[in-house]
């Protein structure tokens, strides 16, 4: 097989923080196999999410753009706000139109309810999962290409995992590209009771985080099931498998349901654009195309996977898109770094709010502002479209276009982090850098604007009935 059509799989775990794996320092979870990865492939330690929650984050990993720009900045479904728009152009559409077989197994939450946004319509050609938010993990109900199928008796990690071997399995003979957005361990916190006990029994953790370690010690038994159909198939050497999460973790709460767990040196958690929220851990293998147990410390963020991976299959084919990331494959390579990227994060819920919950990164340096709490804050009627899906079939029906519009406290100042000497983010040093801090707030307030822009244009597609 030729380097140009080197196969892909981009395994996205949910909710899983950058301390939620044995090879960044977690003593405890056992991740034998996504270890291993780390130990034969390149490591990013210095790897962001596009946003620090769901539908944002992924419809920026898939699109290679600024989540703004595609439509998609928050998550609720019935309000079509996890929509990304029709106008955009997908990884999975590039990829099919370089002739790759395009498959995805497992969580969507980029658009419900009307099939113009299904999976299938977006480049996909096939697609065994959910549209929601969430699924039960026992109680499920997946559509596979747009017929529902209901839940036989298998933990549904497990069924994820099988249908990303069945597709390999019938796709091994001709280039593909697997997209396989794993829902572990997004809520519901549920697993194999044996696992469970596991870390229930060493008298360490809380309930809920015995569960979500057992959740992602399963997925992790999943990924290696993977590795080894590759390795079966004589597919191990030139297809390239990613691991990585699409925000931070859930942290938090009080007494036996607090989920607070080991986060690596990190302030902040998901919903927030602090390090602990954005920053999440990567690991590549890819014997053929990259070294061997590196590390990788130069930032990259999820708009640079579209370029750098349809890059493999040619360039070419990323001439018309407008893309706010790069191709950092000589990066990878340990080839380049000689150009630090400048990135930017915000997020707020419904419509997004200026000054709120932001940040920026350029070199060492980070401008935060915090979050407003108004503007955080989910109108509760949203959660029930959420919880119903759970456990039914997504349907098609019109999306509410009102939009919930709190009254909103003043924005706070910004802070300025000096994360070379502060990684924790624990002290704010605007006041030495007024110079700096003013240049980085003008470079944010233009690209608010800008993306704002594009968010204000792309709701003609998103939020229509």
């Amino acid at each position: 097989m030729s380097a140009s059509r080197t196969n892909i799989i981009l395994i996205v775990a949910d909710d899983l923080g950058y301390g939620d794996v044995g090879y960044f320092g977690n003593p405890d979870l056992q991740t034998p196999h996504l270890d291993w990865m780390a130990e034969q492939g390149v490591v990013l330690t210095q790897h962001y999410a596009g946003s620090p929650i769901c539908a944002p984050a992924r419809a920026s990993l898939l699109t290679g753009r600024y989540n703004h720009r595609t439509g998609a900045v928050d998550v609720p479904s019935n309000r079509g706000f996890d929509r990304i728009a029709l106008s955009e152009t997908t990884i999975a559409d590039v990829f099919k139109s370089a002739g790759y077989a395009t498959g995805m197994v497992g969580k969507w939450h980029n658009g419900a309810h009307d099939m113009r946004y299904h999976p299938n319509s977006r480049g996909f050609d096939e697609f065994a999962g959910f549209l929601n938010g969430g699924m039960d993990f026992w109680d499920w109900v997946l559509d596979y290409n747009g017929s529902p199928n209901t839940a036989d008796g298998r933990y549904l990690t497990d069924v994820f995992t099988e249908e990303a071997l069945s597709f390999i399995d019938r796709h091994k003979s001709e280039p593909f590209f697997l997209y396989v957005p794993y829902n572990a361990p997004h809520d519901p916190l549920q697993a194999p009771e044996g696992l469970i006990s596991k870390y229930e029994d060493m008298e360490k953790f809380t309930p809920p985080v015995s569960r979500i370690y057992a959740m992602i010690e399963r997925m992790d038994s999943g990924i290696g099931r993977i590795l080894e159909s590759l390795k079966v198939n004589g597919l191990g050497r030139d297809t390239l498998v990613i691991f990585t999460s699409d925000n931070g973790p859930v942290l938090g709460g009080e007494g036996e349901e607090s989920r607070s767990r080991y986060n690596g040196m990190f302030t902040g958690s998901k919903y927030d654009v602090l390090e602990g929220g954005i920053r999440v851990p990567a690991i590549l293998y890819w014997p053929d195309g990259l070294p061997k147990g590196e590390r990788c410390d130069e930032l990259v963020h999820f708009t640079d996977w579209l370029p750098t991976l349809t890059g493999i299959a040619g360039e070419t084919l990323l001439s018309d898109l407008s893309l706010d990331g790069r191709n950092v494959l000589d990066v990878l390579r340990g080839e380049n770094n000689a150009v630090e990227p400048i990135r930017f994060w915000q997020y707020n819920r419904y419509e997004p709010k200026p000054y709120n919950n932001a940040a920026m990164r350029d070199g060492r340096w980070k401008l935060y502002w915090p979050p407003i709490p108004e503007a955080q804050t989910k109108d509760p009627a949203d959660n029930i479209p959420y919880f119903k899906y759970l456990t039914e079939a997504h349907t098609i029906l019109d999306i509410d276009t009102t939009v919930w519009n709190p009254v909103l406290s003043e924005p706070r100042p910004p802070l300025l982090f000096d994360l070379e000497n502060d990684p924790y983010e624990h002290c704010d040093v605007s006041g030495r850098y007024p110079d700096r801090l003013k240049s980085m707030i003008n470079q944010w307030e233009a690209w608010f604007d800008n993306v704002l822009a594009d968010w204000w244009e792309a709701q003609k597609y998103t939020r229509s009935n």
